[in-house]
């Protein structure tokens, strides 16, 4: 069995706001051919799991749930920090996770009680960390350390990197200059004459 940690920026940390944002679509090619790559390399159960945020965990479980139709191995989870996890979240928000949610094959709280602490973001980090092989992540650390605030993938990539120091874990990330190119390949596939 391999698992991956799909994770990354939040839509509006990537400003973000309607699904069809082009943005959206280039983020999703790029966790594709990531995915298919890994899923070519292991024929045995395969499993994507990632967490309830709108954004590139939602985009990664929604790409999952396009390739289960080519690889059979493949699984997927989402896991909530804690319980009632969308409670506060706009009612358009909460339909499109209940939708996502209803099409994974496994779905919990890693918390059975709503937010109290900091401490149950840790301790979904490290149940993330000890329940999957490897963090794939959009996340770009060189920006991250330009920048004053601190983005939701970079506190996972730091329990990242932590977790490494004693385990043998994989990390990748997709920095914005891949997704970058992406974005320029993508338009010359649609555009060849452009």
């Amino acid at each position: 069995m391999y698992r991956v940690w799909v994770t990354g920026y939040r839509a509006y940390e990537l400003s973000v706001f309607q699904d069809n944002d082009p943005k959206v679509k280039v983020i999703k090619n790029v966790l594709k051919k990531a995915l298919i790559e890994r899923l070519n390399n292991h024929s045995d159960e395969f499993w994507v799991i990632s967490g309830p945020q709108m954004g590139v965990e939602r985009w990664g479980i929604e790409v999952a749930h396009e390739l289960k139709k080519t690889y059979p191995q493949l699984k997927t989870s989402i896991m909530d920090p804690y319980a009632q996890m969308a409670a506060r979240w706009k009612a358009e928000n909460q339909e499109k996770l209940m939708a996502t949610v209803q099409r994974v094959d496994f779905h919990a709280s890693v918390s059975n009680q709503p937010y109290q602490s900091p401490q149950q973001l840790q301790n979904y980090q490290r149940f993330m960390l000890e329940h999957t092989d490897e963090l794939l992540t959009v996340f770009d650390v060189d920006r991250e350390s330009e920048s004053e605030q601190v983005s939701k993938p970079s506190w996972d990539y730091r329990a990242a990197l932590k977790y490494q120091e004693n385990h043998d874990y994989q990390i990748t990330t997709i920095d914005f200059d891949e997704l970058q190119e992406a974005a320029m390949e993508l338009n010359e596939e649609q555009n060849p004459d452009y």
